[in-house]
């Protein structure tokens, strides 16, 4: 027997969708310049840099299990995880800001720790908003197809927030005028204010009232750091599709944040002009935004797992050619970025319309209550494999060489890369991300859930 679905209103879907503003931004813009601003304008080392973002967003790896906990007692207690997303919407834009208002002439160690501090700070407000936000699908949405639509138009707003935020973030800090700390405060000013309505938009979808059957009972509460832990883990033992799903999106994540991570040092050191990230992104978004409506229709044809496969292999494959850029540096790079572009929004929009279906089948099977918490271990995974992203190319980057400077070093004539360095930076945008997606294809391959697992009722 076929569950009755759920008939969305665009209204939902649109407030939905308008999260991803706040997702989005804050998942591309940090990734793309926070190392090159802490090495490049701070005269931070790479691998302090690298350490730097790490640790604060392992942080982020050990709240965001207990935040989905915590969202789900929220909602056992008040029928809605609305006031933690308000809270993490209205908290972000004013840490996002002081990330990027180190002041001019602050030393090394100092503005590293002025930055760490910070970003912390912006992590857990993020998160706050965040965890609650991709629990939701479960609770708006009642089945397979729908949750599909649901998330294929979130997907639609994170892939133009990434253009909006790759592209224009960079463009908002030459508007600096050479100025590393004008442009860079105006930059984080105009973006923090776009994520943080995004995301105030955004958790007025969330529920007020949830009707009384549906809300976790309330001896399911979890109060400990420890307990909290213990349901995230056992959220995974219970569920092999989530295991398979996790596992094979952390990794995805590890790819592609190191390619986000390495975008400005590709555009300053192979392609010579700080400029060309913008062109990057328009490059890699621009195809995203046009297909991303079409990976609903592959879903719905060939499966999710399929599609996201699919996805996959394409993406791998283009990052992979992007080798060359050691040997022949030059405009064609944007082809392949184009077709990677493409596969990112497979990669992105499917396994986001796959984990509410891990989460309703997990219901099923083991009873309501858990929705926050998957919401919290697979922000965690997110969070790991975007962090881990940015410190494996820190390490190459060290490795091979990378000189540090600060801003008024940057302006010096003659200032340059090893040669070594800059093969590092290509194989950091190339092999090494390909040869990780490669990986993901392995847990992806025991992802075997399917439609009628889903809306068939036990």
């Amino acid at each position: 027997m076929i569950a009755t679905q759920q008939s969305l209103t665009r209204a939902t879907v649109a407030r939905y969708a308008v999260g991803s503003l706040g997702t989005g931004g804050f998942a591309t813009l940090p990734g793309l310049v926070l190392v090159y601003y802490l090495t490049d304008s701070l005269g931070v080392a790479a691998i302090a840099a690298g350490l730097v973002v790490t640790v604060a967003k392992v942080w982020d790896v050990i709240i965001d299990p207990v935040i989905g906990a915590r969202s789900d007692r929220m909602l056992a207690a008040r029928g809605s995880r609305r006031p933690m997303m308000l809270l993490g919407a209205v908290a972000l834009p004013v840490f996002f800001l002081l990330t990027f208002a180190v002041p001019a002439g602050t030393a090394a160690v100092p503005a590293a720790v002025w930055v760490f501090v910070a970003f912390l700070l912006t992590a857990t407000a993020f998160s706050l908003f965040q965890v609650p936000y991709i629990a939701l699908p479960a609770e708006l949405a009642s089945g397979y197809d729908e949750r599909t639509r649901l998330l294929t138009w979130r997907v639609v707003v994170l892939t133009f927030a990434i253009l909006l935020f790759g592209a224009g973030g960079p463009a908002l800090r030459a508007l600096g005028g050479g100025n590393d700390f004008a442009g860079y405060f105006l930059m984080a000013l105009v973006a923090g204010v776009v994520i943080g309505g995004g995301m105030l938009v955004s958790a007025f979808v969330a529920p007020r009232q949830l009707p009384a059957d549906t809300l976790p009972p309330r001896e399911g509460v979890l109060t400990t750091l420890r307990t909290n832990y213990a349901a995230g883990i056992g959220a995974l033992r219970d569920s092999q599709p989530f295991r398979a799903l996790l596992l094979a999106f952390l990794l995805q994540g590890l790819a592609t944040g190191m390619m986000l991570a390495g975008a400005n040092y590709v555009a300053t050191w192979v392609l010579h002009s700080e400029d060309a990230v913008t062109f990057l992104f328009i490059a890699l978004i621009g195809p995203a935004l046009v297909v991303t409506p079409l990976w609903g229709v592959v879903a719905r044809r060939i499966g999710k797992e399929r599609g996201f496969r699919l996805a996959s292999i394409l993406f791998g494959v283009a990052a992979l050619s992007m080798v060359l850029l050691i040997w022949a540096p030059g405009a064609w790079v944007y082809l392949p970025v184009a077709v990677a572009g493409a596969a990112y929004a497979g990669m992105q929009s499917l396994p986001m319309a796959m984990l509410p279906d891990v989460i309703s089948h997990d219901a099923r099977r083991n009873g309501p209550g858990r929705a926050g918490t998957f919401g919290g271990m697979w922000t965690a995974g997110e969070t790991t494999g975007m962090a881990l992203g940015a410190t494996v190319l820190t390490i190459v980057l060290a490795l091979t060489g990378y000189i540090a400077r600060s801003a008024s070093a940057a302006a010096a004539a003659g200032a340059g890369q090893p040669a070594e360095a800059v093969a590092g930076i290509v194989l950091s945008f190339s092999v090494i991300p390909a040869a990780i997606i490669a990986a993901s294809l392995v847990p992806l391959a025991r992802y075997r859930l399917r439609k009628g697992d889903v809306d068939d009722v036990v």
